[in-house]
């Protein structure tokens, strides 16, 4: 299996085999359908259908972008209706492969297995929950998960920052944060307020990641939360917030993110494979692929990548699915 380190040599590589395809020995290859002519290319085609999570989405479209390089006759389609949307499509069959930032909920597997979907969960990087507000915050140094369950809590009074801590503007909180059919809202609710969707309904929701950013950009007395890689690749715009999780303010970063010390806004996110899906040429193609090239891709749109062990470990949980 090839691991290539950039388009670029992704495709030449792929020029480089066609060439020596086309050739043997100097003389002309037979044309296809002559007498003693070579076997015509064994390249696949079809598709492959991919929604669910924003948080997720960078990272399996780098990928697609990738497999159209060695793989251009398959087409890959990846939506974003995040991690809770996405497994509605899912459990009823009707994509090959969810992006989700969080596990599968109890409720989401029991109608998959209604449907008679088998599935499979591949972890594929770690991202670290990102609390951000408008670089004109000269105030905020950190917040604690205390305050941060005090602004998030289903009934809050925090209306302004000064509900916060006194010393802080009397000015007002504006907030931004993932929709509820978002993975990271689920994770961000039961990290914080001990309950997955358990939240404050009077803030600025999207789907979109990046309609999160627009907001907190454009709002000085914003606060907001998402995905790590949002942030990385809109760092000059946001700043990002330590957060103390008990042990101290701590920033999300490639070390604290992976060793767990970004307590508690860190985790993994995985795909989630239809069985079904996976028997067709192509989708195994692509998450062979896609687990072939984690490692560099994670890392080059801003997330965390896994042990080189923990990807080996899902390619043989994936021959065997």
């Amino acid at each position: 299996m090839l691991l290539c380190q950039s388009r670029k040599t992704l495709t030449l590589l792929t020029l480089s085999g066609l060439l020596a395809l086309g050739a043997c020995s100097g003389e002309q290859a037979a044309a296809p359908g002559q007498d003693g002519a070579a076997p015509e290319s064994a390249a696949l085609s079809g598709t492959v259908s991919i929604d669910g999570s924003s948080t997720v989405y960078p990272i399996t479209e780098a990928v697609a972008e990738e497999f159209l390089s060695v793989e251009p006759g398959v087409r890959v389609t990846v939506g974003v209706s995040g991690t809770g949307g996405g497994f509605k499509k899912f459990a009823a069959g009707e994509i090959d492969i969810n992006d989700a930032s969080r596990p599968i909920k109890d409720s989401e597997a029991a109608e998959a297995q209604g449907h008679g979907i088998e599935y499979l969960e591949i972890p594929v990087a770690y991202d670290g929950l990102s609390i951000i507000v408008n670089p004109e915050n000269t105030w905020v140094d950190h917040l604690t998960v205390a305050e941060l369950q005090q602004i998030w809590q289903p009934g809050s009074t925090v209306d302004s920052w000064d509900d916060i801590r006194p010393e802080w503007p009397a000015e007002p909180i504006r907030l931004y944060g993932p929709g509820t059919d978002s993975g990271t809202f689920d994770y961000f609710t039961e990290a914080v307020n001990g309950e997955a969707g358990l939240s404050r309904p009077d803030y600025t929701a999207s789907e979109d990641d990046n309609v999160l950013v627009q907001g907190i950009t454009g709002d000085q007395y914003s606060l907001g939360f998402f995905g790590y890689a949002y942030y990385i690749a809109n760092q000059s715009r946001l700043k990002l917030v330590p957060v103390d999780g008990g042990n101290g303010p701590m920033l999300p970063n490639e070390q604290t993110i992976q060793d767990g010390t970004y307590s508690p806004l860190s985790r993994p996110i995985f795909i989630y494979l239809n069985k079904t899906g996976v028997q067709k040429p192509e989708v195994r193609r692509f998450v062979e692929f896609y687990l072939d090239i984690a490692p560099q891709l994670v890392h080059e749109v801003g997330y965390i990548a896994l042990p080189a062990e923990n990807y080996s470990t899902s390619l043989q949980a994936l021959q065997a699915f």
